[in-house]
């Protein structure tokens, strides 16, 4: 396949879920992009200068540079409309764009908990991920990807806390059957698979 041309810069973390989200949407509109993987704890005299918030990821595109995960998957859903990762119709685009808002405010929010090293904390966000998963389980079962029939923006968002579980030391029971299903569809695609650092891919 031929690689959709553009004059493009990520600065992306290797290990951090707001940069594979946005390596996910690359991938799966095959953007030929030039990635540069940032040292966090070093990052590079360059992204300030582009970026007041120092922030991963950051997108350079020409003369734009836009950071924050949200704002670079729309922006590149929109300069790259095909495949198309949001709905066309405005209700659905809305329930899609309110899905991702609960994924980030509720489940990355606590992602987030358990990652900051704080055991009573994280142990509590631990136990909260797991059984909010098992509540929703049912709902992964529902449409081949999250509440879609398509692939979009949401599974964009979701699919690295997946990927994440078992590093995490989160271990979902039989009954979340759904969930197995649904990442074996999402993480066998060709577009996750090329957006995994190798970091990430060590993760499993």
């Amino acid at each position: 396949m031929v690689l959709k041309r553009s004059i493009m810069t990520l600065y992306s973390g290797t290990l951090d879920i707001p940069s594979h989200r946005v390596r996910i949407v690359l991938a799966e509109k095959n953007i030929s992009v030039d990635i540069n993987y940032v040292d966090v704890n070093n990052p590079p005299e360059d992204l300030l200068t582009l970026n007041p918030y120092n922030s991963l990821p950051t997108l350079v595109d020409r003369e734009l540079v836009l950071y924050e995960a949200g704002v670079i998957t729309e922006y590149l859903d929109e300069r790259f409309p095909h495949p198309p990762l949001l709905p066309v119709y405005p209700i659905a685009r809305a329930k899609c764009r309110q899905m991702i808002y609960r994924i980030e405010q509720d489940w990355l929010t606590l992602l987030g908990i358990i990652q900051s090293g704080k055991k009573n904390e994280a142990d509590e966000a631990r136990k909260t991920l797991r059984s909010q998963l098992i509540a929703l389980a049912p709902v992964f079962g529902e449409m081949p990807y999250f509440l879609s029939e398509d692939f979009s923006l949401a599974d964009c968002c979701l699919a690295p806390m997946l990927w994440r579980l078992l590093n995490l030391d989160i271990e979902l029971p039989n009954q979340a059957q759904s969930i197995f299903d649904y990442k074996k569809r999402v993480f066998s695609r060709d577009s996750f698979k090329a957006s995994l650092s190798d970091l990430e891919r060590e993760l499993r």
